[in-house]
């Protein structure tokens, strides 16, 4: 037995989608308003405050007897150093000494340690709706953070390259994307609706429509007539 396909005539779809061009334009701006609404009102910003530390395979370390081999490893600590600096023996402390109202949990994901491009210089830094204490959080840190690391690492140290500093404008949301998204997201919906709508409608709309799905040959059209009154 032969299988059918149905195909799909791209002409079909571009009327389709023709037809309902101003109900997707206005899906699109409306879901575009309501995301940068949202994202203004609903979202409290957020500041970043940031600060770099160097990292030092050797307590002690001077630019004459630098090799490659300190050098790699002291990228490679980087990521140690890292884990030390969100640990709970610097973040209580930092939650102590400054009084801050959160848990250790909560300080925690605020706080990111990264390698600045790959190299031995740690950058710190830490997310807060409030920029004052933002940048008081790592001003603490970094404060504390050499002390503990060496401690820990009897092998290496770190030194502060620059003092906490942030950000004038807030790190996120992001409007003009959360607006972009918003609008994308509509765009996405309403011309998957209709295309729900046109596949689950079975009614013949022209005389084409019975030729291609009923292979019938239409001999004739009976007008609507509206009669008046």
């Amino acid at each position: 037995m032969e299988q059918e396909y149905e195909t799909i005539d791209l002409r079909e779809i571009f009327f389709m989608l023709k037809n309902n061009l101003l109900a997707i334009v206005a899906s699109t701006i409306v879901c575009a308003i309501v995301g940068f609404l949202i994202t203004s009102f609903l979202i409290t910003p957020q500041y970043r405050a940031s600060a770099t530390m160097i990292v030092n395979s050797q307590q002690s370390q001077t630019s004459n007897n630098l090799t490659n081999d300190m050098l790699t490893t002291a990228k490679n600590l980087v990521a140690t150093y890292g884990i030390i600096v969100k640990s709970d023996t610097v973040l209580d402390q930092v939650i102590d000494e400054l009084g801050l109202d959160m848990t250790y949990e909560q300080l925690a994901d605020r706080v990111t340690v990264s390698a600045v491009d790959s190299t031995q210089v740690m950058q710190i830094s830490v997310e807060d709706e409030n920029p004052a204490e933002a940048k008081a959080i790592v001003g603490k840190i970094v404060e504390i953070a050499p002390d503990v690391i060496q401690e820990a690492v009897e092998a290496g140290s770190v030194k502060v390259i620059s003092d906490a500093r942030v950000g004038d404008a807030p790190v996120s949301p992001n409007k003009t994307m959360n607006t972009a998204i918003a609008g994308l997201l509509g765009l996405v919906a309403s011309v998957g609706f209709i295309f729900l709508k046109e596949m689950l409608n079975n009614t013949f709309k022209s005389d084409d429509d019975i030729q291609k799905h009923l292979g019938f040959t239409v001999l004739g059209v009976i007008p609507q007539v509206e009669v008046e009154d």
